[in-house]
């Protein structure tokens, strides 16, 4: 829900009465112009939480009302999310927009209450047992949301947590004017590009980061094997997409340089080379390969296309999604960070002591 309100709102910034109702684009006539892009991200953008909320209801086997309960709560915060627009001048409120975000609920609704007739869910939960440690739960929301991290234009491919430049560049400028700027430990020098072997690294650990991740919480080895697969083809894949988006169809591999493929096949060698190593054992060596992934890639500067490559985004048709996934590309290591350091300095659970990898 959160994530609905960050992708509506955002920027966030020039709010102000612009003289009409909040509730007018209820009345008002159908768009002139809408794309399919944008039909298709008000139907989808609902659909996982009238899902979600239809999977927490469903616990009280009282079918109907779960499903209407998650309808018409995706169907409130619509409105209020299309009401709020009305003070965002970029943003245009559209009564199109209301309807499909209530239709995407509902199908997420129902997709939820189809799945538990089924026995999927169920199937899901035996599943999940076979496959994962009981405390798999950060770690699995974290491998969900990497791929949508990767969405958003890296400088590095595979390079999340790039923030040093910005973090410098936007205290600087917060502080402009005051005593306080000359008592910061400013860079005497540009950032340096990053040479190609520092790239591949980078590359490499981006990749392995995941699946390190995986390994913390899968039980077997041949299971992990199955992870790493899907790991590297995901992150291939996204990064694939985002090219594409960014660029056009035409230049979805342009991305995939001599560098990113080697170290792609090293972040593959390295992830069949780690299979067998014990779960607290793949969390260390996941805080180790974050440091260094973190202290390379903050150590570059991003480069001036990667600059224009953003105005696609913060100018076009993804300005609602350009806050969300330039956020979790920024933060998705830091809370991986977090993540590995609990998994690190926590008490060895008696189920991870059976031996089992």
């Amino acid at each position: 829900m959160c994530l609905i309100v960050y992708a509506s709102l955002y920027p966030f910034a020039d709010w102000r009465d612009q003289g009409i109702s909040p509730l007018r684009f209820l009345t008002a006539p159908l768009p002139q112009y809408w794309t399919g892009f944008d039909a298709g991200a008000n139907l989808l953008g609902y659909a996982p939480l009238g899902f979600l909320l239809t999977l927490a209801a469903l616990r009280s086997r009282r079918i109907v009302r779960a499903v209407g309960a998650a309808v018409l709560t995706c169907a409130a915060l619509s409105l209020a999310m299309e009401t709020a627009q009305s003070y965002l001048p970029s943003r245009i409120p559209s009564n199109v927009d209301f309807f499909l975000n209530t239709l995407g609920g509902a199908l997420g609704a129902c997709s939820a209450w189809a799945l538990e007739k089924l026995g999927v869910v169920d199937r899901w939960s035996q599943f999940r047992a076979r496959w994962f440690a009981h405390d798999a739960r950060g770690a699995l929301v974290l491998l969900l949301l990497w791929p949508v991290a990767l969405l958003f234009p890296a400088s590095v491919p595979m390079g999340l947590g790039q923030v040093f430049e910005r973090l410098e560049a936007a205290l600087a400028e917060a502080l402009l004017d005051t005593p306080f700027l000359e008592w910061l430990p400013m860079r005497d020098m540009e950032l340096q590009p990053l040479v190609p072997a520092a790239e591949l690294l980078c590359v490499a650990l981006g990749l392995l980061i995941p699946c390190l991740l995986g390994y913390g919480v899968i039980r077997r080895v041949w299971q992990r094997a199955v992870c790493a697969v899907a790991v590297i083809a995901a992150g291939i894949g996204a990064s694939a997409l985002s090219a594409a988006l960014s660029y056009g169809p035409d230049h979805a591999w342009a991305w995939m340089d001599l560098p990113v493929q080697v170290g792609v096949g090293l972040a593959a060698l390295l992830a069949v080379g780690l299979l067998a190593v014990p779960r607290r054992a793949a969390a260390a060596l996941g805080l180790l390969a974050l440091a260094i992934h973190l202290t390379l890639l903050n150590q570059a500067p991003a480069d001036p296309y990667f600059a224009q490559t953003l105005q696609t985004w913060e100018q076009g048709r993804f300005i609602r999604f350009h806050g969300l996934v330039q956020w979790l590309g920024w933060l998705w290591p830091y809370a991986a960070l977090i993540h590995v350091l609990v998994r690190v300095s926590g008490r060895e659970r008696p189920e991870a002591a059976t031996g089992k990898t």
